[in-house]
């Protein structure tokens, strides 16, 4: 582990000690460990430490996968601390669709907790504002600002839009989730030489990273990294 990322860890540990124990979101028991209780972070799918630096997928020595390798995505990395399994899937679906904001800060925290080196710029993945208005809140923003605050880092509320209101990737054949976001976003911020990272809440095909990638490197980004909570396995893809 880092300097940088023991930081982290002293950090949520002093938060930790200070707060007051609350019932388990998970089991229903007394924690002090945040929204869900030491035994149950214990149980969570955790992302295996053998997997593709580029893009998170597992692999067995924890080399560059060989999708990576023969084509490359346009982001330089990604940073993923679960797979997306329950119940991480579950706590996810319930920031995103249920409006429980209270689980971006422990999401958020865990995500830090992996991160080694700060930024130049933290961007959230934009909403289109049509779904903007009909959620009220973009929780990858919500837990872009939670990251930012941990590692006292610059955030861009306003360096990229969504200029294409697309349909939910989710709801789309894997094929065709490339050809759904071509386009679909804008970067208006100078961001020459700088190292962006994005934060998102899940990473299934990548499409959606990697299409913001491109409008950040157009913007000038030097390197672009992926921060998500979660990362979709082969075996979940539909």
């Amino acid at each position: 582990m880092s300097i940088f990322a023991s930081r982290i860890v002293n950090i949520r540990a002093k938060i930790g000690r200070a707060l007051p124990a609350q019932p388990c979101l998970l089991c229903g028991a007394a924690s002090r460990n945040g929204v869900w209780c030491a035994p149950c972070d214990g149980t969570l799918p955790y992302l295996a430490a053998a997997h593709c630096p580029v893009c998170a997928l597992p692999t067995s020595n924890g080399a560059a996968c060989g999708r990576c390798l023969k084509q490359p995505p346009l982001f330089d990395r990604t940073v993923a601390v679960f797979a997306y399994a329950f119940p991480v899937d579950k706590l996810v679906q319930a920031l995103k669709f249920n409006e429980q904001l209270l689980l971006a800060p422990q999401l958020a925290g865990r995500l830090a907790q992996r991160i080694e080196s700060r930024p130049d710029c933290i961007v959230a993945m934009p909403l289109h504002p049509a779904r903007l208005r009909e959620r009220g809140f973009n929780q990858s923003l919500e837990l872009a600002r939670c990251i930012a605050g941990v590692l006292n880092a610059p955030l861009s509320t306003h360096a990229c839009r969504r200029v294409r209101d697309t349909p939910p990737q989710s709801a789309l054949p894997w094929k065709e989730r490339d050809r759904n976001v071509r386009k679909a976003f804008a970067c208006t911020e100078d961001l020459s030489g700088k190292h962006v990272a994005v934060v998102d809440d899940v990473m299934t095909s990548g499409a959606s990273l990697n299409e913001l990638a491109r409008a950040l490197r157009h913007a000038g980004a030097r390197e672009v990294s992926a921060w998500v909570v979660a990362r979709t396995l082969p075996h979940l893809r539909f």
